[in-house]
């Protein structure tokens, strides 16, 4: 007798061994029958037990994930999803290798800022003279108080003198291919003759004509050519001191001097800005101007020894005050950039060693000037003979007064 349910379509083939029956023939595989796809089918709980059985679990239903990544980046080796920024898979050279590229840059980009804040001026005259083998500095230290408030004035102990003239005047000769360094103090006494202006101390010419007189002055007296020029002032210099924690200085004597505000004792100690400022200034001695060069020069080496020891170099603490300090109050020739001030600082390191000499030009009493001093015409033109030459100074040429 036919059932209710619907007829087979035509060209199926009947139920028999190994036919798959059809989907509306099939029992509901839930625990609830379906009547909507047929009537008669009933509740089965062994069909229900059975499909709960099966069902797989809630956490076995949830979609797939890609592993995290902070970057977002793909996948791993094998397919796994990578874990880590997109430099986890970089090799520790190759990483120590971009850190440093970094710090390359860092330096790089803070030097080209320095150079932009250098303070620049017409230093070098323009005018025949003699050229000479090597690099040669015109190094002054201005006595200048411009720029000073009377807090500073009264803390560095500079007095009130109007105008500005040269307080230091030094001579550093850098040699070519590993050549001798030298550091040569010029007493800003001495009686030379100044372009245009007939005879008179060395300092006077910066009164005169600024840094081009002073220049030409030196280079007419020494027969040699000035490369570069650079000036410093008063809170320039202590400010440098400072920025490197001070410089250690060893007195053989206790210097006490109220004009210069010091009073140091005698032996190995530490100088700050003011102290290290007094310490190049102070005139109580009994030779004067003499004594002071001397300290001038060794303060300059130590100073300079400190800045570019690895200590100051790779502190960023230290450098980068130190280098605003410097560039901040620091007056250059036009040609001169932050890599020709780089390149004096490590070739002046080698003054503190055997590789370079401090001295004076060879010089005399003046007879005919009170307090001022003559360049030795015969020991001064073998002196100057030997830097234009890029040569050793000869040792019996050599002095430390």
């Amino acid at each position: 007798m036919p059932g209710r349910g619907r007829k087979t379509p035509r060209g199926t083939a009947a139920a028999g061994a190994g036919a798959a029956s059809p989907p509306w023939a099939q029992p509901t595989r839930v625990g609830a029958p379906d009547w909507n796809r047929d009537p008669q089918v009933g509740f089965d709980p062994d069909v229900a037990r059975e499909a709960r059985e099966q069902r797989p679990s809630w956490r076995e239903r949830l979609p797939e994930r890609p592993g995290w990544s902070r970057s977002g980046a793909g996948s791993g080796a094998g397919g796994r999803p990578r874990r880590g920024g997109p430099f986890s898979h970089w090799s520790w050279p190759k990483r120590i290798g971009a850190v440093l590229a970094v710090i390359v840059l860092l330096f790089v980009g803070f030097g080209i800022y320095l150079d932009t804040q250098m303070t620049r001026i017409q230093a070098l005259p323009e005018y025949e003279g003699s050229s000479s083998s090597g690099t040669n500095w015109l190094i002054i230290g201005s006595d200048s108080r411009a720029g000073l408030s009377d807090t500073a004035a009264q803390q560095l102990s500079t007095g009130e003198v109007d105008g500005s003239r040269t307080d230091t005047m030094m001579l550093v000769h850098v040699g070519g291919f590993g050549g001798q360094t030298s550091l040569t103090s010029l007493p800003r006494d001495s009686i030379l003759p100044i372009p245009g202006h007939g005879r008179g101390r060395l300092n006077s010419a910066y009164s005169i004509g600024g840094p081009e007189l002073l220049t030409q002055t030196v280079e007419t007296a020494a027969d040699i050519e000035i490369d570069h020029y650079a000036e410093i002032g008063f809170e320039g210099f202590a400010g440098m001191v400072d920025a490197i924690g001070g410089v250690d200085m060893c007195l053989d004597d206790a210097i006490d001097d109220p004009k210069a505000g010091i009073d140091l004792p005698a032996g190995c100690q530490t100088l700050d800005g003011p102290q290290a400022l007094g310490f190049v200034r102070t005139r109580a001695f009994p030779n004067a101007d003499l004594q002071r060069i001397q300290n001038q020069r060794k303060f300059l080496s130590a100073l300079v020894s400190e800045a570019a020891s690895p200590v100051t170099l790779l502190n960023p603490f230290r450098i980068v005050p130190f280098a605003n300090s410097a560039i901040g109050t620091l007056t250059v020739d036009d040609s001169t950039h932050i890599w020709n001030l780089a390149s004096l600082g490590f070739a002046m390191r080698s003054l503190s060693g055997e590789g370079g000499v401090t001295t004076t030009v060879p010089i005399d009493l003046s007879s005919s000037v009170s307090g001022g001093v003559v360049w030795n015409k015969q020991k001064s033109a073998q002196f100057f003979d030997a830097i234009r030459d890029d040569e050793e100074i000869p040792p019996n040429l050599l002095t430390g007064g």
